[in-house]
């Protein structure tokens, strides 16, 4: 006789390669994997975020929200799911929101050691008047005038001709992320230039900014990189500290 699939659990990374939908364990909706977090339990019993999707072990899924995590833990979803007793922080939401962080650090820093990213705002005006920016960031503590200025250029850029691409704009890091991430000091405006390295930081910008505002009916779908209608494609996004 065969055993029903538990449809909580995934059967771990190897074996669910192509899976491009997955239940979450608390709306109990099917949605594409992009937009949800997988959870596995550590060998010492602690609910751990897999946002690569590589650990081993059965993993469990939530919507990437932090309200969804935050009441995952609540409802005790992590034991139910694994049918287990498990350790989830009553600070799991906000450490899953501090890894996610350090992910897009930590992808912005490979694109900039591969030669990807130009900071400043010269260098940065440069790269998008002559079209070889991919995507542009300003540091979510950044003043006003700066930033008001370079997307002007974007704007004016998107509006030459419908064959334009869109330019996705990030303001998900505050200075001093910026600051380590690239290893100089003030950054508030850096522009990402092609190459694969560039597509990595953008995808998980895009995570991270889906994590802060899935639960913001005002801006949520609204301020992403799957907006078509606006001419400039955003991936904009307050910051915990100005929460």
């Amino acid at each position: 006789m065969l055993a029903l699939a538990d449809p909580d659990l995934d059967n771990g990374p190897r074996t669910n390669r192509s899976a491009t939908e997955r239940m979450c364990a608390v709306t109990r909706a099917v949605r594409p994997v992009d937009e949800l977090i997988r959870f596995v339990v550590a060998p010492e019993g602690e609910v751990i975020p897999d946002l690569k999707r590589k650990l081993p072990g059965r993993g469990l899924w939530v919507s990437a929200s932090r309200q969804a995590v935050a009441e995952a833990v609540r409802r005790n979803q992590f034991g139910k799911g694994f049918k287990r007793e498990v350790r989830a922080a009553a600070t799991l939401a906000a450490d899953t929101e501090a890894l996610l962080v350090r992910s897009v650090s930590e992808a912005l820093a490979m694109a900039a050691k591969a030669g990807q990213v130009v900071s400043g705002f010269s260098k940065v005006e440069g790269a998008l008047k002559l079209g070889q920016a991919q995507a542009l960031i300003h540091a979510s503590d950044g003043a006003a005038d700066g930033i008001r200025k370079l997307d002007a250029i974007v704007r004016q850029n998107a509006g030459i001709g419908e064959e334009s691409p869109e330019l996705p704009v990030v303001t998900a890091l505050t200075s001093e992320q910026l600051d380590l991430a690239l290893g100089r000091s003030n950054v508030i405006h850096a522009a990402v230039l092609a190459g694969p390295a560039s597509k990595t930081f953008l995808s998980r910008s895009q995570l991270l900014v889906r994590y802060r505002m899935a639960d913001d009916d005002k801006t949520a779908g609204a301020k992403n990189l799957s907006n078509k209608n606006s001419p400039e494609q955003t991936v904009r996004t307050r910051t915990t500290e100005q929460d």
